[in-house]
């Protein structure tokens, strides 16, 4: 099968890996030092402690979605306006498009600009892009998939390539829970610097992050929407289960990059404040992640 992947991060190269190592022809979306380092050499895929070069297609082009069955759609959740409305035009009329995305409302915003459906996706993998064409995965890899005419047959497709996937009709519930999760972790990994092993059961997080949660759950609730109930044991789960991972955002930030903090906690306050509910941890969180991505780099 034909896949493309636009927005080659860590997530778009590991799902494309396995894919084409499966014998499915992926093709890759990215920037310029991506394209350049996979035509030089594949992409150097890091798992289970062993590294291997992946063949693979590369391209800048938004016009290389054309002819793939399935679009994975991987790109930063502020760059899903401009993404979109990139691909839109080029995208076959029979083709599948997934977002594999942080956040709740990305395939709504896609769905928008493509004018047909958008599948969402949560991913739940720990992974860091080191260079340009070199993905290495830390933990997990498994994917829950939105309802969809094909969604069936592209979950088996990826269960073939070794990819833990299923079809679940409850795929918003998924999406706020991991939200959840993202907003207890994701800026206190950033803002601490700290992967989540050494700083879950440190002094006073635990009573923050259940706090955060409790944030979480009353806005979802003021939603229609139901956390799933074994979302504190998940949370703190992840101290021993991805113990070595630090947050997306925390990689952003050591990267001078632009965060996702607005589609994370930033989208917990926004729909706090349509219901008028307070959350104080939530917005400390999100105002200092913005003041970290405003400040200047530390002199060397």
């Amino acid at each position: 099968m034909k896949i493309a992947v636009m927005g080659a991060g860590a997530v778009g190269c590991f799902f494309g890996a396995l894919l084409a190592q499966a014998g499915h022809s992926v093709t890759l979306i990215g920037r310029p030092a991506l394209v350049e380092a996979v035509r030089d050499g594949g992409l150097l895929l890091e798992r289970s402690g062993e590294r291997r070069h992946v063949p693979v297609l590369a391209d800048t082009r938004p016009e290389a979605v054309g002819g793939a069955e399935l679009v994975l759609f991987c790109v930063k959740s502020f760059d899903t306006e401009a993404a979109a409305t990139a691909i839109a035009p080029h995208i076959d009329a029979d083709c599948s498009v997934w977002s594999l995305q942080n956040g709740i409302d990305n395939a709504d915003r896609l769905a928008l600009i493509l004018d047909r459906p958008a599948v969402p996706v949560a991913v739940y993998a720990a992974l860091e892009a080191p260079a340009a064409g070199y993905v290495r995965h830390k933990g997990g890899g498994k994917i829950v998939i939105g309802p969809s005419a094909r969604s069936e047959e592209f979950a088996n497709l990826f269960a073939t390539a070794g990819i833990a996937a299923r079809v679940a009709p409850d795929v918003v519930g998924t999406l706020w829970t991991k939200l959840a999760v993202n907003c207890a972790l994701n800026a206190l990994s950033a803002l601490a610097a700290l992967p989540y092993g050494r700083l879950i059961g440190r002094e006073g997080v635990d009573v923050l992050l259940k706090g955060i949660l409790a944030e979480c759950r009353a806005v979802a609730a003021a939603h229609g929407i139901a956390l799933a109930p074994t979302l504190e044991d998940t949370v703190f789960g992840l101290g021993t289960s991805m113990a070595e991972q630090y947050s997306s955002t925390a990689q952003d930030l050591a990267r001078g990059r632009r965060t996702e903090i607005d589609d994370l906690n930033g989208a917990i306050l926004r729909r706090a404040a349509a219901h008028g509910l307070q959350v104080p941890l939530n917005q400390a969180l999100w105002t200092l992640v913005k003041l970290r991505e405003a400040s200047p780099p530390p002199s060397p």
